[in-house]
């Protein structure tokens, strides 16, 4: 094996531990009873109530790309959207909130050379301090969080059958498109129509 070979894999496996670390934890909950293969067709819960209602219009954008990414990763286990006598209502949440959270920033000391004279040599000599470890440094700091949650309900029974959700730390004050795809995608990827 030879030395470029042993590089590229040591790389390969730091990159798969840094990809790793960085994903979000996805929950999922289903009622333990339902078959979720028997389901074929579904409805957005919005359509089906009463449009007088008032809803913000601050995140309508974000809302509409969450539900077209819910609508393609749907299509994609082989649901189909209707308009009437659906199997399953769906419903998306999204949820934009500030936190604190806790950060440890490591401190060190400063390096430093301490200069000594030499009466042999006659001669000042240095010595070279590097930085030491003292500890933590803690401080809370304000992040924005976004909260995606999707969740299927039987229409006969008006029960949720099965919902997921993960939340994400955000770059920007508003969730982007390429967040919400990056999040339903993993939300889905955990979704099992098998009992």
């Amino acid at each position: 094996m030879s030395i470029q070979t042993i590089k590229l894999s040591v790389l390969a496996v730091a990159a798969g531990i840094f990809v790793g670390g960085c994903a979000n934890t996805v929950h999922i909950e289903k009622v333990s009873s339902a078959d979720l293969s028997r389901y074929k067709t579904y409805s957005w819960i919005r359509a089906v109530e009463d449009t007088t209602t008032k809803t913000s219009r601050s995140n309508d954008i974000a809302v509409q790309n969450l539900q077209a990414a819910v609508n393609s990763q749907l299509q994609k286990i082989g649901y189909r959207e209707v308009k009437t006598n659906p199997d399953v209502l769906v419903n998306s949440e999204l949820m934009v909130e500030k936190t604190e959270r806790e950060q440890r920033d490591p401190v060190y000391s400063r390096p430093f050379t301490r200069y000594y004279y030499n009466p042999r040599s006659g001669r000042y000599t240095g010595f070279y301090y590097p930085s030491q470890f003292q500890g933590f440094d803690s401080h809370t700091t304000s992040v924005k969080e976004g909260t995606i949650t999707v969740m299927l309900i039987d229409t006969k029974t008006d029960k949720t059958l099965w919902q997921g959700w993960t939340t994400q730390e955000l770059d920007f004050a508003q969730i982007t498109d390429k967040e919400i795809n990056k999040n339903v995608k993993s939300i889905f990827k955990k979704f099992d129509t098998n009992k």
